[in-house]
């Protein structure tokens, strides 16, 4: 996983950017399918509902919702992200680099409010490398996660070492961006605490 911080300007002003990008053994039809097919985003992500085509409303399971910007088969999709009262952006982009093989980039845009400067990249991009995860188990086998205990994982070792690598992964990229490593490192331990369950989620 390839993880980087940056900057872009948007209408309302300076955002940053969280991006993302892994690629998979699948045909870009395939990843494409997976991304966008709400029978398959259950599978690993989450229930969505809504109209998912371009101009159209969608709405995850008791997550974000918003609305379909941009689309262009099989290579990217642009969409609101609205969370909680708050407003980012997400894009994602699909390249074939071989035939069985699909780069996928995803940036999330927002901009730098409080909580960016509490918790930083890692607060949305533990969640993107945790929806990743699931999505390259879903492309290798093509099963859901009904079996999967994702509140079991999450409090095990191998759960805590994941959210433990992708939190020092967003440090670095945090770091590499020119923020200052002391702010980077403090974020950095607030969010991997939060996903770890080590913290209430008052504190999140």
């Amino acid at each position: 996983m390839d993880r980087r911080v940056g900057n872009r300007v948007i209408p309302s002003g300076e955002a940053r950017t969280v991006v993302l990008s892994t690629a998979y053994t699948a045909a870009i039809e395939d990843v494409w399918d997976a991304c966008t097919n709400p029978e398959r985003l259950p599978r690993w992500f989450l229930p969505v509902s809504g109209d998912l085509r371009l101009g159209g409303t969608y709405q995850f399971e008791g997550n974000a919702g918003g609305t379909i910007e941009s689309c262009d088969p099989p290579h990217s999709f642009g969409a609101t992200w609205e969370f909680m009262g708050g407003m980012s952006w997400i894009e994602v982009r699909l390249e074939a680099e071989a035939p069985d093989r699909t780069r996928l980039t995803l940036e999330h845009i927002a901009t730098e409010d409080d909580h960016w400067k509490r918790f930083g990249p890692g607060a949305v991009g533990i969640g993107w490398d945790l929806g990743l995860m699931g999505l390259a188990l879903h492309l290798h086998s093509g099963n859901g996660l009904a079996e999967f205990d994702e509140e079991a994982w999450s409090a095990s070792d191998e759960g805590k070492e994941f959210v433990r690598r992708s939190g020092e992964g967003w440090f670095q990229a945090d770091v590499a961006s020119g923020t200052d490593e002391s702010v980077a490192r403090e974020r950095a331990d607030k969010t991997i605490a939060f996903f770890s369950g080590e913290v209430p989620t008052e504190e999140g």
